[in-house]
């Protein structure tokens, strides 16, 4: 199987080939800690979780850089209005950056640098540039000439002499163009300040991630990854910077992710929609929260609603169901030599061979789930070979929620979990409702189907959700 990635830089699906054979290079832009994560922060980060994963599954040795910006205007400036040291409010941060990701499964990066700990590199790289006559020095400022590289632009699409300079580009009319950005800031008073060969002051946000990706992936390396958002400026200005100092390809793929819209309007401060993953996984099972980020496919929008999340949980709780059924009615033979072919599996590898397509790859996971329940259903005296078949769906579904980064608890721990959670919430007792449900299984024996069928729905009108099976009667709480 042939791992295509689509390029953003050649628009196009590519066959991957790494720089070193059995190794890859990939570098993620982290977040800049001046205030929580977002549920924007985390689709990135777990598409970029799930991509390495899976390098990793089909057996490649992966360096993984994911950043953190720790210094910029935006944290000077929440420093300053909470009457905070920068250190001390980044330290907070990435903090809560580690519990929040904690929460949702993700891996810990190979290499997190922060941009605080690389001046020298940074400045390393801004000399280099200054050197080769396409940066220039304006006071204690330094600024990157964009027009001295023929390539701007191509990462984003955009000709120089078609872009008005706005929003995300700073204005200074000391710049010989417009979109000329800063590579090093004279420090202001009372700002943080590193020394320079050109004064006090600090870097801008673009060079960081050059230099830092360089340091410990070298000049030319395999994936760049972030949100769409950083293809322009940032990334733009990345390659600007990175192939200008070094006159090599920067990156070979770059990857980006879509964007996280809330009931169908994009998120924004502005609109007061911006959902902190602290709160979501409050509300909602973080696994959830996990498997709906990755319910389509990376690069497409993704519109979180309630609804959505109902039916994400939902198809949660019939993983972990299936599991449990096999554990009961199966029990613990995974060692079993004689499990077959594992094609659910697969597939699965086909759909993630396609550009990532977790989309396609839960889909085919939920098919694993059905074909093992129909098996568990049409056989209540499992044969030996019924037995081998459920034991290698329930292989694939394990391998595929493990690149996926799912189903970490036990069905037991899953349900009792949920069932507690469901219980406080709605102030329901769990001994009346197993005593509803001996009730009703007495009914039943007895052939009183009409006082069993009020059981049930009096069960139901409590949002408790009864399944028979063979092995004996299951109840959840609703979602």
């Amino acid at each position: 199987m042939t791992l295509r990635i689509y390029n953003t830089l050649n628009r196009k699906k590519e066959i991957f080939k790494p720089v070193k054979q059995g190794r890859v290079g990939m570098y993620v832009c982290g977040p800049t800690v001046y205030d929580s994560c977002h549920i924007g922060h985390a689709r990135s980060i777990i598409t970029f979780d799930v991509i390495v994963r899976y390098l990793k599954a089909k057996g490649y040795d992966v360096t993984h850089v994911r950043n953190f910006t720790d210094i910029d205007d935006k944290i000077i400036n929440r420093a300053n209005e909470l009457g905070m040291d920068t250190r001390v409010l980044a330290d907070k941060y990435i903090k809560e950056f580690y519990e929040d990701m904690d929460a949702l499964n993700v891996e810990r990066a190979t290499i997190e640098p922060r941009a605080t700990d690389h001046i020298d590199q940074i400045i390393k790289v801004i000399k280099r540039l200054i050197e080769k006559g396409i940066a220039y020095r304006i006071d204690n400022d330094v600024y990157y000439a964009v027009e001295s590289f023929k390539g701007y632009g191509k990462l984003s699409g955009r000709k120089l002499k078609d872009m008005e300079a706005g929003a995300r580009v700073e204005i200074d009319k000391r710049k010989h163009n417009p979109f000329d950005f800063a590579l090093w800031k004279s420090s202001k008073p009372g700002e943080p300040a590193w020394d320079s060969p050109w004064g006090k002051g600090r870097p801008g946000w673009h060079i960081e991630c050059s230099a830092m990706s360089i340091e410990y992936l070298g000049e030319t390396f395999d994936i760049h990854g972030g949100g769409k958002d950083l293809i322009f400026p940032h990334h733009e200005n990345e390659i600007a910077q990175s192939e200008g100092a070094f006159e090599k390809p920067f990156v070979n793929y770059w990857i980006h992710n879509g964007f996280v819209n809330i009931n169908k309007e994009k998120m924004s401060k502005s609109l007061g929609n911006f959902l902190m993953i602290k709160d979501i996984i409050k509300k909602y099972n973080p696994e959830a929260v996990r498997l709906f980020l990755l319910s389509s496919h990376y690069r497409s929008p993704i519109d979180f609603t309630d609804q959505a999340l109902y039916e994400v949980s939902s198809g949660l709780d019939r993983i972990y169901s299936l599991l449990d059924r096999v554990e009961k009615q199966v029990g613990d033979r995974s060692d079993n030599d004689n499990i077959l072919q594992n094609t659910f599996w697969e597939q699965f590898c086909l759909a993630m061979d396609d550009d990532f397509n977790t989309a396609l790859g839960i889909g085919i996971l939920y098919d694993a789930v059905k074909n093992a329940n129909r098996l568990l259903d049409d056989n209540k005296s499992l044969s030996e070979d019924a037995i081998k078949t459920v034991l290698s769906y329930r292989a694939d579904i394990y391998k595929m929620t493990g690149i996926l980064g799912i189903i970490t608890k036990s069905p037991e721990a899953y349900f009792a979990g949920k069932k507690s959670l469901g219980l406080e919430e709605k102030s329901i007792d769990p001994e009346i409702i197993e005593k509803m449900i001996k009730d009703r299984a007495d009914a039943r024996k007895a052939k009183d189907w009409s006082k069993a069928d009020q059981i049930r729905k009096e069960l139901a009108e409590m949002n408790i959700i009864i399944e028979d099976r063979s092995e004996g009667t299951v109840w959840k709480v609703k979602n």
